[in-house]
C-alpha cells in the first residue's frame, strides 16, 4: 500500500518512528508529513493566515517531510508534497496518551485520521496509554500495519476512522482487541488562577501533564473501561456518531 502516515506529538517522536518503521518493514511505500512540534489537542485546526513552512526530512525507506502546522496541516499538504498525489490509507500516531472516549473529540492525532477521511482516504488513528515502552510501541505499530492491510479497499464512511488505542503493557500480557463505543466521561481538570511578574492575572490549566487526567466515571462496556482492563480497543468514530457494529465482523476475522 501507499500510505500517508502524521501524527500531533511532533514528527521526532517515538510513537511515529516505530509507525512508520513498522510499515517500512511490511513492504509499504511511505510517505510521512508531520508536524515540526508538539501539537497534541489541536483536533481539527487548520491554519488559514501563516505559511506553512516545510523542510525535508532524511528517513530511511521513506519520503518525509516536516511541517511548521498542525496535523490537519499535514494531511492536507501530502498530496502537495509528492507527485503521486494517491494514497491506499492515513496512519496518525502512535499518540503518546491514549484517545479513547471524549479525548477522540480534542486529540490532533484523531483529527487528523478524520481530515483524510474527509480526503475519502481510509484512515487509522493510534494511541497507547502513557508510560509505554519502545516495546509496547513496537507491538502497537506492528499491530496497526497489520489491521491496515487488513481493511485495504475497504470503503469506509466518509468521515468514519478507525480509533486504535494500546494499554500501557508487555505485548504478551495485553488481551485481546475489543471492538467497542466510545467512553462517554468528560474531563475534570480545573484552571488555577496566576499573577504574572507584572502583577497581571491568568488561568493556568492544571493537570494536563499528569499521566492519567481526572476524568468523569468510566461507563462499562466502554473503550476506556476495556483498555483499564488491559484489552486494544478500537472503535469506529463517524461524523454523525460511532459505527462500531457495521465492521465489527470484519475486525473479528483479523483477531481469531
Amino acid at each position: 500500500m501507499r500510505i500517508l502516515i502524521t501524527n500531533d506529538d511532533g514528527i521526532q517522536d517515538t510513537g511515529i518512528r516505530a509507525l512508520a518503521d513498522a510499515a517500512i518493514a511490511r513492504g509499504h511505500e511511505v510517505l510521512i508529513s508531520a508536524p515540526a512540534s508538539q501539537c497534541s489537542a489541536n483536533s481539527q485546526h487548520i491554519t488559514l493566515t501563516h505559511p506553512l513552512m516545510v523542510r525535508k526530512v532524511e528517513w530511511e525507506g521513506a519520503t518525509a517531510y516536516s511541517v511548521e502546522g498542525t496535523p490537519c496541516d499535514c494531511v492536507r499538504l501530502g498530496p502537495f508534497l509528492t507527485e503521486n498525489k494517491h494514497f491506499d490509507f492515513c496512519l496518525s500516531g502512535i499518540n503518546r496518551g491514549d484517545n479513547a472516549g471524549s479525548a477522540v473529540y480534542y486529540s490532533g492525532t484523531v483529527a487528523a485520521a478524520r481530515e483524510a477521511a474527509m480526503m475519502y482516504v481510509p484512515s487509522m488513528a493510534i494511541s497507547i496509554v502513557r508510560g509505554a515502552t519502545e516495546e509496547m510501541y513496537k507491538n502497537l505499530a506492528e499491530k496497526a500495519v497489520e489491521l491496515a492491510e487488513h481493511f485495504e479497499g475497504e470503503k469506509l464512511p466518509r468521515f468514519t476512522v478507525m480509533n486504535l488505542n494500546a494499554p500501557k503493557l508487555p505485548p504478551e500480557k495485553v488481551k485481546p482487541m475489543v471492538v467497542c463505543p466510545l467512553d462517554t466521561g468528560y474531563f475534570l481538570d480545573t484552571y488555577e488562577l496566576r499573577l504574572s511578574p507584572n502583577n497581571r492575572p491568568y488561568y493556568w490549566v492544571q493537570e494536563v501533564d499528569t499521566a492519567e487526567l481526572p476524568i468523569e466515571p468510566t461507563t462499562p462496556g466502554s473503550d476506556r473501561y476495556f483498555l483499564q482492563e488491559g484489552h486494544m480497543t478500537c472503535s469506529f468514530v463517524g461524523h454523525f456518531g460511532d459505527e462500531n457494529g457495521k465492521y465489527t465482523e470484519k475486525m473479528q476475522e483479523m483477531w481469531k
